[in-house]
């Protein structure tokens, strides 16, 4: 089956949170993410979602036992949250400014978050002074794009991204002492669901800055026009992932 893409010329509202959220709710994400956490962390305890997002990871891994926690400044993935079958309790700031006690939580989560890769030292000392047990950092560990979503689909040419794999920059960026106690990885599939090609190839267009005149807007929607493939929602676009999870243990 022939799919055809043509991009907006008016271009189309996306909230960039919101996207990614939707489509990790149709990815394989947490289904392949979540038993290793727990495997490597069997006891979670008291959960601190760090940066949580859709907070689909962390609701996997909470302990229906425990209370749960998330730090989560964006407006609209708190609007997620609280539609959780069991929402945490929230935090509404960024993680630099949580007034979040130390020693609160058994287990502080953090996933992604490709922002912190250039300081992660800074950022794990913060998530260790909260964890009483474990510290869970979530982090990619292929060599492609982070930062726009579906940038995946494209050319390196096009999105002109790094593409240094996100454990390296975390690894790298820790002290011997910092580097975590346990590292799993593990393969997935991004794989979102839309309804509008035309309207994501003119929201990718305009988030790389190319000009409503621009050639390589046809050429990008061609472009996922050939990878996109039919779904009962939509159109389906998937990205091959790759994962780790890096463990730290308390004593």
């Amino acid at each position: 089956m022939s799919i055809s893409a043509v991009p907006s010329p008016r271009g189309h509202s996306f909230d960039p949170l919101e996207l990614y959220a939707s489509a990790i709710d149709t990815s394989d994400y947490v289904g392949r993410i979540a038993p290793v956490a727990r495997r490597l962390v069997p006891e979670v305890g008291e959960l601190l979602d760090v940066g949580a997002g859709g907070g689909q990871l962390g609701a996997a891994l909470q302990d229906v036992r425990s209370p749960w926690s998330a730090i989560e400044p964006s407006p609209t993935m708190r609007a997620r949250l609280v539609r959780l079958h069991r929402p945490p309790r929230i935090t509404p700031t960024g993680w630099e400014t949580a007034d979040v006690p130390a020693g609160a939580h058994d287990t502080v989560l953090a996933a992604t978050m490709p922002a912190l890769f250039d300081q992660p030292d800074v950022f794990l000392a913060r998530c260790l002074a909260w964890a009483r047990r474990s510290v869970i950092w979530v982090v990619p560990a292929h060599q492609g794009p982070r930062g726009l979503c579906f940038a995946g689909c494209l050319p390196s040419k096009w999105h002109g991204e790094d593409e240094t794999p996100g454990i390296d920059l975390v690894l790298r960026g820790l002290a011997p002492d910092r580097r975590p106690h346990a590292i799993a990885f593990i393969d997935w599939t991004f794989s979102g669901v839309v309804n509008d090609l035309g309207a994501l190839s003119a929201y990718l267009c305009d988030r790389l800055g190319w000009p409503r005149t621009d050639g390589r807007r046809f050429e990008l929607a061609a472009h996922l026009a050939s990878q996109a493939r039919p779904d009962d929602a939509g159109l389906r676009l998937d990205i091959p992932r790759k994962t780790a999870v890096l463990v730290w243990g308390k004593s």
